[in-house]
């Protein structure tokens, strides 16, 4: 079959440096497929927008900060209604599927993608797959219509039900052969797009009329390329109150310290943004940044300097974070999920007894109350900001699929909604880039220690960058090209 990432991605050259990066389309591999015009031209609602549809030839750039020798670099394909499309809407037989941990949203990206289908493109047959992968060949379906899903988004989780692994690429083609699907929509994190990248090349390999669409879905906000993920901003907003509760328990006890756990297995941007959001926090621990508990400049030192100061104190910390530390008895009871991912020891849990026992031993009398709202984050509805965005990433997709293009993901790049490779979703994990602004804004605004010693700094500099998404509106894309006289602007 050769190697997946070679019908994944199509690499288009142009001028000054300028590379596509494109998705592939089904005529690739069915060369005399019929194309249809689009029916929005004759859509009511689409009546008044001047230019109805995408121009073949937009692309988004991956990096928005350059300088004039700069080459142009990266961009990948706009997403968009086209003029011709390769489904009529009579023929189109989609289904739905969620995978993976809940996320503020998902209902909502279902509720688009059905009625974005149904009203756009006058599409009717419309099946959601009940329960993640699994369900394709446990043949639970639910017939879905815009009626059934018109007031889903008002609730947290999703209708479809969802699960881990139970990916078996054969047999799940096999029923969407069955079946007679030919658009097949895939909401999920990244091992779930590696599955969709696995379903796509199957049916490629088999020329099958399908396409293969995939939602990046993960509440850290850890998906490489696009600027953030779904349901993150409703989880930072919902941190917020987690914060506050410890703040106000801390404040009104002698010594009161709030412990706060929040998501981020790698990535620790919820944490981070909540932190900088709230102003009521004195330390945020995120996996990207190591620190240490004893001695000087460790933890503890300036848990009792805050408690002297202020009588009080919040931390928070991520569920990644820190796991280097705990002890070799815990390390030894990991485990992994159905999908594979590391079911990480209570980071929050194990600190708080490890400061206790600290100021135990030093005779220091401190009330500290754990709070971890994690499965209340994950299972609320999405607020505004998300359900607008969640509307845009669904009708994007619902255009790409109509448009022949498959085995795609999509996601806002500077602000624009583009169609990106499955590979380069799933390459890497996106992470807080400690030697950046944004992290050198969270230690000023907290006051608290860098916990990095010279050395540790020294290293941090040397490693390869990881993309940054736009949340740190300041950042270079490519860190390869950032030097000591082409800074990112600020």
């Amino acid at each position: 079959m050769g190697n997946p990432s070679d019908t994944q991605m199509k690499l288009v050259s142009g001028a000054a440096g300028y590379v596509l990066e494109d998705v592939p389309h089904l005529t690739d591999y069915l060369p005399d497929l019929p194309s249809y015009p689009n029916p929005l031209q004759d859509n009511p609602a689409y009546s008044v927008v001047k230019q109805y549809f995408v121009n073949v030839d937009d692309t988004v750039t991956k990096k928005i900060v350059v300088h004039k020798d700069s080459p142009r670099g990266v961009h990948f394909r706009r997403a968009g209604p086209r003029q011709r499309v390769y489904f009529e809407s009579d023929e189109v037989h989609a289904c739905i599927v969620t995978c993976g941990g809940l996320c503020p949203g998902l209902n909502t990206v279902i509720r688009e993608i059905v009625c974005g289908l149904y009203h756009m493109y006058g599409v009717r047959k419309i099946l959601g797959i009940d329960g993640g992968y699994r369900g394709f060949y446990a043949k639970n379906t639910v017939n879905l219509t815009p009626k059934v899903v018109d007031d889903i988004h008002k609730r947290g989780g999703t209708i479809l039900g969802t699960s881990r692994g139970g990916h078996d690429t054969l047999k799940i083609v096999d029923r969407i052969q069955d079946r007679g699907i030919n658009q097949v929509y895939i909401i999920g994190g990244d091992g779930t797009q590696r599955g969709a990248a696995l379903i796509f090349e199957e049916i490629r390999r088999r020329g099958l009329k399908v396409a293969v669409a995939g939602i990046p879905k993960t509440i850290d906000n850890d998906i490489p390329v696009i600027d953030k993920s779904f349901g993150f901003d409703t989880a930072v907003e919902e941190a917020q109150r987690a914060i506050n509760a410890a703040h106000v328990e801390a404040e009104s006890m002698e010594n009161g310290i709030g412990l706060v756990k929040l998501m981020g297995r790698y990535s620790g941007f919820i944490a981070m943004h909540a932190t900088l959001a709230s102003r009521d926090v004195d330390c945020c621990l995120i996996p990207e940044s190591p620190f240490y508990l004893e001695g000087s400049g460790g933890l503890y030192e300036y848990i009792e300097k805050q408690l002297k100061e202020s009588g009080h104190m919040v931390i928070v910390i991520a569920e990644g974070a820190g796991q280097d530390l705990l002890s070799e008895s815990l390390q030894s009871m990991v485990q992994q999920d159905a999908s594979g991912n590391k079911l990480l020891p209570d980071v929050g849990l194990w600190i708080s007894h490890r400061i206790k026992e600290h100021f135990a031993k030093k005779k220091m009398r401190i009330n500290l109350k754990y709070i971890d709202p994690t499965y209340m984050i994950r299972a609320i509805p999405s607020i505004a900001s998300d359900n607008v965005y969640c509307t845009l990433l669904a009708h994007s997709t619902v255009h790409g699929a109509m448009a022949g293009y498959t085995g795609f993901t999509v996601g806002p790049v500077n602000g624009r909604h583009a169609y990106i490779p499955f590979n380069r979703i799933i390459e890497e994990q996106n992470k807080v880039v400690i030697t950046d602004r944004m992290w050198a804004r969270l230690l000023s605004s907290t006051n608290q220690p860098s916990f990095l010693k010279p050395g540790d700094i020294a290293d941090a500099k040397k490693e390869k960058q990881p993309a940054t998404s736009l949340l740190d509106g300041e950042n270079c894309k490519d860190r390869k090209s950032m030097t000591e006289d082409n800074p990112c602007l600020s």
